[in-house]
């Protein structure tokens, strides 16, 4: 039994987060927020450096076994882990008959299978914690998927489907799990898309105008830091709503989506990028 000093030590203790992707865009803002709320930060990334409040841990999250040693050195320096947030991700484009099944692959080991690795490797700790958060950053072109973007839709769609069965299946250890889907934002992100115009003399100028359509919308997108605040709010709730959206916009576009039949909402995304 815990003896009043115990108690008082571990309520003390300060929450311990991990956030994927931590060195840049979206995840760096992030890890950020968490330190200035009194959060211990580990960013996991290939490229990064330590910075104040974020203590960088190099580690290529398609590969597990680099997954576990790094949740296994945190847990082993902390005794705990409070949250994940697995923000790590890169985009592609082009026409889905072009595209190199190894870009794509290469797209699901970091976007989908990256944030399952670390998932997987975070859950046997925060059960040892006592709960927690996981928080995956998805998308609206998960459930609006967008023409020439498809495989970045398919992987955000899947994150969904993982977020709410995790949901499901973790909610007997106090672990809450949700994905945020931000509309566009003004990252980093764009600039690093892979872009492939193969099909050019099928297609036409239909792939250049759906790429510059994101770009342009990115480019005039959400701050980064408002999607850290929406994951902050998150962590703040221990039962948080499995799909957030994060842009009032984009939280129309979702309304909208719910009520129109589903040819309509496709067709209307199909004018919007075509």
């Amino acid at each position: 039994m815990e003896t009043k000093n115990e108690k008082e030590m571990v309520g003390a203790m300060k929450r311990v987060a991990v956030v994927t992707g931590g060195s840049s865009g979206i995840g760096r803002c992030t890890a950020d927020l968490l330190a200035q709320n009194g959060y211990l930060v580990y960013e996991l990334s290939r490229r990064g450096k330590s910075r104040p409040g974020v203590e960088h841990l190099t580690a290529d999250i398609s590969k597990k076994e680099e997954v576990e040693a790094a949740f296994s050195q945190i847990f082993t320096r902390e005794g705990r882990l409070d949250a994940l947030i697995n923000n790590a991700g890169f985009g592609i484009s082009g026409a889905v008959e072009f595209t190199d099944p190894a870009d794509a692959r290469r797209l699901f080991d970091v976007n989908f299978f990256g944030a399952l690795h670390c998932a997987q490797c975070a859950i046997p700790y925060l059960r040892q914690t006592g709960g927690g958060h996981i928080v995956n950053l998805s998308s609206v072109a998960g459930p609006l998927p967008i023409p020439f973007q498809s495989f970045y839709s398919c992987a955000k769609a899947a994150i969904n489907d993982l977020t709410l069965t995790l949901a499901n299946e973790l909610r007997p250890f106090h672990i809450a799990v949700a994905a945020v889907m931000p509309g566009d934002a003004k990252t980093g992100f764009t600039a690093a898309r892979k872009k492939n115009t193969d099909g050019e003399e099928f297609y036409g100028a239909a792939i250049q105008r759906a790429v510059q359509a994101m770009e342009r919308d990115e480019q005039n997108g959400m701050p980064p830091i408002a999607i850290a605040r929406k994951i902050l709010r998150i962590l703040s709730k221990s039962s948080p709503k499995p799909l957030v959206v994060a842009g009032k916009k984009y939280q129309l576009f979702m309304c909208l989506a719910k009520f129109l039949p589903i040819r309509t909402v496709n067709f209307i995304i199909g004018k919007m990028y075509g």
